[in-house]
């Protein structure tokens, strides 16, 4: 195995426990192992920038949010961004006048809402976030728009993607809602683009994850780590099976290949 020079990490469900909203002290230990040792950690989420909170106090090498439609350097400074078509916004806030559902449209700097019910109110508690902030639609559009959370079933998003967001594909690491990013954009183009910024390359490449979406880059790094609490379908996935991010996942993997002093 080639030396590992850089390892990407999910958030929700990997990062961060969904039972104590926090980074295990294990994984901080682990991070700081491996930055020590001169391997740099990057963030690859589908939350957007401004909802990275939860890791703050924990240097990162470089940022992909969004699913990928959003990358920065250690800096926070952009450079990749690929935002939804207007046109796919027009034509879904046209459709939500038709057929309302939950919509949050993820921005630079703010994640709105089309309307809050009790399972957008839900799911926030779920990962420690406060409900996005209500505004319509066409107003919410009137922004670069890198990724919409649909509350809809498999069905309604797939009708979604090849009747309205034309341009758009989607993915879930819950079943509570999908995320849509402009088609062909994911975690591992996120990854091509940051490795391409570093100079670094995919055959120096571990990541973390337990969700639908960290499929994508889990099977295009040298090493794909699926956590414990990940399903069967993302472990299937995954080179590598670790313990539960509760179980010290991230640590014990890392240890597991030699990473760690």
């Amino acid at each position: 195995m080639k030396r590992i020079k850089a390892v990407f990490f999910d958030i929700d469900g990997t990062l961060v426990s969904f039972r104590t909203h926090c980074v295990p002290p294990s994984t901080v230990k682990a991070l700081d192992a491996l930055r020590a040792n001169g391997i740099k950690v990057f963030v690859a989420t589908g939350r957007m920038l401004p909802m990275i909170n939860v890791l703050d106090g924990i240097p990162f090498d470089g940022y992909i949010t969004c699913n990928g439609a959003y990358c920065v350097n250690t800096k926070r400074e952009l450079f990749y961004a690929c935002p939804i078509p207007e046109q796919d916004l027009q034509a879904l806030a046209f459709h939500l006048e038709k057929d309302p559902f939950p919509v949050a449209y993820m921005s630079d700097d703010e994640i709105t809402i089309n309307y809050v019910d009790s399972t957008v109110t839900s799911m926030a508690q779920h990962i420690n976030v406060p409900p996005p902030r209500v505004l319509e639609p066409l107003a919410a559009a009137q922004k670069n728009i890198y990724q919409l959370c649909a509350y809809v079933d498999d069905d309604k998003v797939r009708h979604l993607v090849r009747n309205v967001l034309v341009h758009c594909a989607s993915n879930r690491w819950t079943p509570v809602f999908a995320d849509i990013n402009v088609r062909g954009i994911n975690k591992q183009t996120g990854i091509d683009k940051l490795l391409a910024y570093e100079n670094i390359g995919l055959n120096e490449t571990m990541a973390f994850g337990d969700g639908g979406n960290d499929i994508p880059m889990l099977k295009h790094v040298t090493i794909g780590v699926g956590m414990g609490n990940a399903s069967e379908e993302v472990k299937a996935c995954a080179d590598y099976v670790t313990d539960s991010v509760d179980d010290d996942g991230i640590y014990n993997a890392l240890k597991h290949f030699g990473l760690l002093d």
